[in-house]
């Protein structure tokens, strides 16, 4: 009995899947008030419909809304301005995965503060 115990404690635990968000009330009951963190960028997502943070040394600003069960924004920066983009969201604990191009394309993860 002893030696089962033991073997059961040594195995690896299964890494816990991303939840699809699928609501724009969902996605801003985790958002609102909070920052999101990663990859160099930090962000507000407000309930406005406007984002605000930096990345890189430049300051970010935009607007968001919510279409098709995703997360739909546009971003501009002093260099750079961010195409309209739709974008899957997803949550593990802390963590929201943002997944370009209605989960066709590049994903980002970022942490919620």
């Amino acid at each position: 009995m002893r030696l089962l115990l033991i073997l059961l404690l040594s195995l690896p635990v299964p890494a816990q899947a991303f939840e699809r968000i699928t609501s724009r009330d969902t996605f801003l009951s985790l958002v609102d008030g909070r920052r999101l963190v990663g990859d160099g960028v930090s962000l507000e997502v407000q309930g406005n419909g406007q984002i605000s943070g930096s990345g890189l040394g430049l300051q970010i600003s935009g607007s968001w809304n919510w279409e098709n069960r995703m997360f739909c924004r546009t971003l501009q920066t002093a260099v750079r301005s961010f195409p309209r983009d739709c974008q899957t969201v997803a949550r593990r604990g802390d963590v929201l995965r943002f997944h370009a191009n209605g989960g066709q394309g590049d994903i980002a993860d970022l942490r919620i503060r």
